[in-house]
């Protein structure tokens, strides 16, 4: 099955053509046809009225084509103008258009304005058909020109994340109903997805397509699901693959189709799938721009969106090229970033990611919508590095050993945990993987080559998988731990729950001094990075903000909250006052 959208002017005979096409009322979720090939299409009718565009979108986005349509009696009007220009911006390229109406008008000069104005749009090749849905003339041609369209359309991936936005919802009792267009992946009744932007676990219950109950359905498809004890479900919400996408309220893209970033308004909407979400903008380059949202989104690399601002009825299409930006607090840091950016495609691919972090986990990749790129070194577990960055890392480590060496000939190695900060790796078993001859590990210490000739230049580093030793006791606990935590990260297992996965006692104490854990105080254990995490989600909120604001934006209680606010007043990188915190941009 695919999916088309309609558009265009408001009373230009959209709902006709679908009540036509389908027999189905227009508003329905399993409106569809079988076309004359076998092929099936489902429709999602978008209303046409002047303030009806956020409801168009909202259809539009998820949707694989577009049906637009223009009355023969009536031509192009300012609405098909803005719908046409709002699908550009979402970078929508298939599509037919349906001159409507042709028993009222001689659809010709309708046809050859039409032909006008796409000309040079995405939508410029686009098949144009004649019809009348109030005497059946041109149907068949129409319904034939969607079949060839459909034949054209890209064929999604079944094992792709699910991520289904939802543009009809509504609860009743302790059952919720959601209804949207599943573009790719699979779902099935009984599994767990969560339900964005709150995260929370949901089970599918029930599945509709096309009018019959299924079992499971996949991409593109037009879907009603039903869940259980979900709470409220509203349109905008989406449900996604847990552990598949990057939960963000911070996003650095790039603008096109519209003003140069700097010319936007600084409060606009957001339009990515069926949310609406206001944003605030910081212009980084003529064409890059740091986006804040008011509430977390399910995010990959190279997601299109739109940014609209409804009182000038501006609109600027963006790509997602980051979902975990850096801060930006140092003086002449945004410069910094939109040189960066300027370099960047529109879909940033898993080796440029890995260049920008040097080293990854593969999850986080993952996540990002990145898979690793081939020439990635393998490390210890799930890490990998970028080769370069890799190469240099070893040459710093040879270069801090050799000093210390020469500084303290009596004690000349170098603590594990000192190396790890030095370099600023994000856990210390990636400083036993960098080490290799003649570099050596001993007793949890780095040492230099034994005095003699100066060792020759390094070797360029393997990719094949470092070896790894035999597993700490606490490694499995962790790992466990870290499964828990990839959704939530901000959410500190109960000191009962830290006693099931059997971390007390030593086995706590030692993935803490492993750098395996970030313990905060005597009862948060998060995971490593947590409070750097925290810092960059904290610095895309209004400066000063309250500890409430901050469990708020970080998704977890008022006394994580507090308990990490004052960690990062320790480390220098907020300051309290008069019961605000806010950033330390001296840091």
């Amino acid at each position: 099955m695919q999916v088309v959208t309609t558009a265009g002017h408001g009373g230009h005979g959209k709902s006709v053509l679908v009540r036509a096409l389908t027999g189905s009322e227009p508003g329905e979720p399993g409106a569809w046809t079988e076309l004359p090939s076998g092929r099936r299409v489902a429709f999602v009718d978008a209303p046409g009225g002047e303030r009806s565009v956020p409801e168009m979108l909202a259809g539009a986005a998820p949707a694989s084509a577009v049906l637009l349509a223009v009355a023969a009696d009536e031509g192009w009007m300012p609405q098909t103008r803005e719908h046409l220009e709002a699908l550009g911006a979402l970078g929508a390229r298939f599509g037919v258009v349906a001159v409507t109406k042709a028993d009222a008008a001689d659809p010709k000069p309708a046809l050859r304005q039409i032909r006008e104005r796409l000309a040079g749009s995405a939508l410029g090749g686009a098949e144009a058909v004649a019809v009348s849905a109030e005497t059946g003339a041109g149907m068949a041609e129409l319904a034939a020109a969607l079949d060839r369209l459909a034949a054209r359309l890209p064929v999604p991936d079944p094992d792709a994340p699910v991520r289904l936005w939802a543009d009809r919802a509504f609860t009743a009792g302790r059952q919720s109903v959601i209804a949207g267009t599943l573009t790719a992946g699979t779902v099935a009744v009984g599994d767990e997805l969560l339900l964005m932007p709150a995260g929370e676990r949901v089970r599918v219950r029930t599945i509709g397509c096309a009018g019959e109950p299924r079992e499971s359905v996949g991409g593109v498809s037009r879907v009603v699901l039903t869940l259980r004890d979900a709470g409220r479900v509203d349109a905008g919400m989406a449900l996604v693959t847990p552990g598949a996408w990057t939960h963000t309220t911070c996003v650095d893209v790039r603008t096109r189709f519209g003003e140069a970033s700097g010319r936007l308004a600084r409060r606009m909407t957001l339009h990515v799938g069926s949310a609406a979400v206001p944003v605030r903008l910081r212009p980084l380059g003529p064409d890059t721009a740091r986006l804040t949202l008011n509430t977390r989104l399910a995010l990959h690399l190279g997601d299109t969106g739109l940014l609209r601002d409804p009182e000038r009825r501006s609109i600027a299409g963006v790509s997602v090229l980051d979902v975990r930006p850096p801060t930006l607090v140092r003086p002449g840091a945004g410069a910094a970033r939109a040189r960066e950016l300027a370099s960047w495609p529109d879909r940033p691919d898993g080796a440029l990611v890995l260049r920008r972090h040097g080293v990854l986990r593969r999850s986080e990749l993952s996540v990002m919508g990145c898979a690793p790129p081939p020439d990635a070194v393998a490390l210890n577990g799930d890490w990998v590095a970028d080769p370069a960055h890799w190469r240099s890392l070893f040459e710093r480590l040879a270069e801090e050993t050799a000093r210390h060496a020469a500084q303290s000939p009596r004690a000349p190695g170098i603590p594990l945990e000192t190396v790890r900060l030095r370099l600023g790796l994000p856990a210390r078993q990636l400083v036993a993987a960098l080490v290799r001859p003649p570099l050596r590990v001993d007793a949890g210490r780095v040492y230099g080559p034994a005095p003699g000739p100066a060792p020759a230049r390094a070797a360029e580093p393997s990719r094949a998988a470092v070896a790894a030793e035999p597993p700490p006791p606490w490694a499995e606990a962790v790992e466990r731990l870290r499964a828990e935590l990839a959704e939530t990260p901000f959410r500190p297992p109960s000191a009962e729950r830290l006693e099931e996965l059997g971390l007390t006692g030593e086995i706590l104490a030692g993935a803490q001094n492993a750098g395996a854990l970030l313990r905060i105080g005597d009862a948060i254990v998060l995971l490593p990075g947590a409070d750097q995490e925290a810092l960059r989600v904290l610095s895309a909120l209004p400066q000063p903000f309250t500890p409430a604001q901050a469990g708020e934006a970080l998704g977890t209680g008022r006394d994580t909250a507090v308990a990490l606010l004052r960690h990062l007043d320790r480390l220098g990188l907020t300051e309290r006052r008069q019961g605000e915190n806010r950033l330390n941009r001296d840091g």
